[in-house]
């Protein structure tokens, strides 16, 4: 399993373009994800539950990665957040 503190950075949040991104991201891979705000918990690969959290800029959201290739999950989703969603920031 692999759990990771993640920062949304780019300047509209969880949007829903961002959260679409996310979810696409999250679907390529077989491990379950799911996403923790507050006492919130949803699937990552549901776009309606993800941005059901609405996570605004500054927000730190914990991903809990389960499965065979968990590790290349947390890397694309981390590195999805970072280059902002690919949003200009």
């Amino acid at each position: 399993m692999q759990e990771k503190t993640l920062t949304i950075i780019n300047k509209l949040g969880l949007h829903a373009r961002a959260a679409m991104k996310l979810v696409d991201t999250a679907s390529r891979f077989q491990s379950s994800v799911h996403m923790r705000l507050n006492n919130q918990e949803v699937d990552a690969k549901d776009i309606l539950q993800t941005m059901s959290l609405g996570a605004a800029q500054g927000t730190e959201v914990h991903f809990t990665i389960e499965g065979q290739d968990e590790e290349r999950a947390i890397a694309a989703i981390e590195n999805l957040i970072q280059n902002y969603f690919g949003e200009d920031g």
